[in-house]
């Protein structure tokens, strides 16, 4: 049977055309329950967190173009929106609830009855991670979405060849008295980046300031054969042994007492620590242990080298002679 000679079949309703263009204007006035999806318009795709002093917002209302701006929060945390008289709290918020808090506010200072808002962080600045010292690329960003040290360290270029043993993360965090008090993790490289231990691997919500301190020097001067800054080893302790023989040993006429000159950290005063360097070299006395930023002075034997002058000029004389012998005489 053909479908068209049914009768169950449904006929096309036609209708004339004067009826036409009143019926698309009804339906063209006929009001929208979902508004069309509002453009980011700072084209950025950043993660949902929250907001805090300083980031930039956009906040958009449907229908309300004079609504439609993009704002940054004050360092007290709010913004301010045309035609509203108190101010808006958006810190602390996530980007939803902040909406939230506007469509209330415009409902009850009765400017909109029922007012759609959609805001999207177009910048986040509230959550500096800042990455100095001894790294290749020294850098400041925003902790966006998940964020570890490691990455943090990576984003910095990695760690330098003077980098020390251990990495510094200070972030601060309220006190008993609710005031911000500065905390300080050590965290060491080894256990860092060769083990990978997860438990240091710290995750980072913005606000942390991480130190790589370089790795500590001593200075050997005096009568050294190579004078110079030398790096301490960060696996063992540095001596005056192997300080010796980073400078290549002691130059000709070195002193039998040596100095290790060392600054107080609190006084900020010198001193002089005297060793007895000849009985060391010689194992009859402990080796002595240094210290970062020692200075490791090493004095000429005066009476020695004068002598060894005497005898020089001497035998010069004497290789001048015809004969070239000298002959003392003595009463």
């Amino acid at each position: 049977m053909n479908p068209s000679e049914s009768p169950a079949w449904p006929r096309r309703l036609r209708l004339p055309r004067c009826v036409l263009p009143f019926l698309l204007a009804a339906l063209s006035a006929w009001p929208q329950t979902t508004p069309p999806a509002i453009a980011d318009p700072g084209g950025a795709n950043l993660p949902a967190q929250k907001i805090g002093a300083n980031d930039l917002i956009a906040v958009s209302v449907y229908g309300t173009p004079e609504f439609t701006r993009t704002v940054r929060v004050d360092a007290d945390g709010n913004i301010r929106l045309p035609m509203l008289q108190r101010l808006i709290r958006a810190e602390g918020l996530l980007p939803a609830q902040l909406e939230t808090a506007i469509a209330a506010a415009l409902k009850a200072e009765q400017i909109l009855v029922d007012p759609y808002v959609t805001v999207t962080v177009v910048a986040y600045e509230s959550r500096p991670i800042s990455v100095a010292g001894a790294v290749r690329n020294p850098t400041t960003f925003q902790a966006m979405g998940n964020v570890s040290l490691l990455e943090a360290i990576t984003r910095a270029g990695g760690l330098a060849p003077d980098a020390g043993p251990e990495i510094l993360v200070t972030h601060a965090q309220s006190g008993p008295d609710g005031a911000p008090v500065s905390l300080t993790r050590r965290i060491l490289v080894k256990s860092l980046i060769d083990a990978a231990d997860p438990e240091v691997n710290l995750p980072l919500h913005g606000g942390e300031q991480i130190r790589v301190p370089e790795l500590g020097k001593i200075f050997v001067v005096g009568n050294v054969k190579k004078p110079g800054a030398f790096p301490l080893a960060g696996d063992s302790e540095t001596t005056v042994l192997k300080a010796l023989a980073l400078s290549e040993g002691l130059a000709p006429y070195a002193a039998r007492v040596a100095y290790i000159i060392r600054r107080d950290d609190r006084s900020g005063q010198k001193n002089e620590i005297p060793i007895q360097l000849q009985r060391i070299m010689r194992r009859q006395a402990p080796d002595v242990t240094l210290l970062a930023n020692d200075i490791l002075y090493i004095p000429d034997n005066s009476g020695r080298r004068t002598t060894m002058s005497v005898i020089d000029r001497i035998v010069g004389f004497g290789a001048s002679t015809a004969s070239g012998v000298i002959v003392w005489s003595g009463r």
